[in-house]
């Protein structure tokens, strides 16, 4: 019997990957799942709600300036530590899995000084701090994009969610049309930013919607859920504020225009799809870094968040909407760049630290 303890969260980057691990190790009889996490972060509510006891460990962030936090983080930091030691003790802990974010650091550092080996999954091809320093004394090292710069990173993939894994998008292409009352035999370009929504892309499709009708495509649009955009009911365009399923909307998708965040990336790459990223501008630039990979291999385009508009969508997007070769080009390059074993690929990585132990 083996005791893991998965530690990460705060956002959905961090959490997503982090419970498709534990659900794969769950299915191994005689096994124990913990999840530690802070009471602040996502993982406070969707670790529980997917029936994992969650352990909780103080939010301590890295002071990023010379001021009272800065003063008070080595005590704050090492009272994490301590908190993180005692969880290891208490539920007798064989292995460690770290997915970044304000749990992490103190769980690698608390791994190594109770002599428990410890894993490192990085999502984004920029890595965060947190990640940085537990990839110098881990056990193993797992990245989801080539080129990642941790050291002894391995090429592993995302861990995606398992109805992405399972999809069978012509099988499901029907029930994804009647789900958004389009017609299964003519194209859809999907547009999506989040589930709050991009700004930007939202104004552009405003702007170029009807060209898009016009060149012979539908449109799915998933606006967020904090947009205002009026719905112009037009056939053939379906906008959503917001999609439950998007494994559906995967499965309509012939193009997809997004934002390039790293699970949305990897998604898009394990389903074989085209698409053309906006990268947010906002930030460390890692999402320009996440979309690298694919568009080197052709699978991808790169679209410039700040001339983004609904110019933009007809000078760059509609001409490609109008050449199916280039889009099932870019679909076969997708296929070879994407991957849908990365949980599998994590969990050997892990198999493998406790076999050294």
């Amino acid at each position: 019997m083996t005791t893991y303890l998965l530690a990460g969260g705060g956002t959905a980057g961090h959490v997503n990957p982090l419970l498709a691990v534990a659900d794969m190790l769950r299915e191994r009889a005689g096994d124990t799942v913990l999840v530690l996490g802070t009471k602040e972060g996502l993982e406070a509510r969707l670790v529980p709600a997917r029936g994992y006891e969650l352990l909780i460990v103080d939010k301590v962030p890295f002071p990023r300036r010379p001021d009272r936090a800065a003063l008070a983080f080595p005590t704050r930091f090492r009272r994490a530590v301590a908190q993180v030691r005692a969880h290891i003790r208490a539920h007798d802990v064989d292995v460690v899995v770290g997915f970044g974010g304000y749990a992490a650091a103190p769980a690698y550092v608390a791994a190594r000084r109770e002599g428990v080996p410890f894993v490192v999954h990085e999502a984004n091809a920029k890595p965060g701090l947190a990640n940085v320093l537990g990839a110098r004394r881990a056990s193993g090292v797992g990245v989801a994009f080539e080129g990642t710069p941790l050291r002894n990173g391995e090429l592993v993939g995302m861990p995606l969610r398992r109805e992405v894994v399972e999809l069978d998008r012509a099988a499901s292409r029907a029930e994804a049309a009647a789900e958004f009352g389009l017609d299964a035999d003519r194209p859809v370009l999907l547009v999506f930013g989040g589930s709050l929504g991009a700004l930007r892309l939202n104004e552009a499709l405003a702007d170029s919607w009807q060209d898009v009708l016009d060149a012979g495509w539908q449109l799915l649009h998933v606006t967020g859920e904090r947009s205002d955009l009026a719905d112009p009911g037009a056939p053939g365009y379906a906008m959503r504020r917001y999609v439950d399923r998007m494994d559906l909307a995967f499965a309509l998708a012939d193009l997809i225009v997004s934002r390039s965040g790293a699970a949305t990336v990897s998604e898009i790459s394990a389903l074989g799809l085209p698409a053309l990223y906006v990268p947010y501008a906002v930030g460390n630039g890692e999402q320009r870094l996440n979309a690298a990979s694919a568009v080197a291999a052709g699978a991808a385009e790169l679209l410039d968040d700040a001339s983004f508009d609904g110019d933009a969508v007809r000078l760059r997007v509609l001409p490609l909407l109008a050449d199916p070769d280039r889009i099932a080009r870019m679909a076969d390059a997708a296929q070879r760049v994407g991957t849908r074993s990365g949980t599998e690929n994590l969990i050997a990585l892990i198999d493998r630290a406790l076999a050294e132990k």
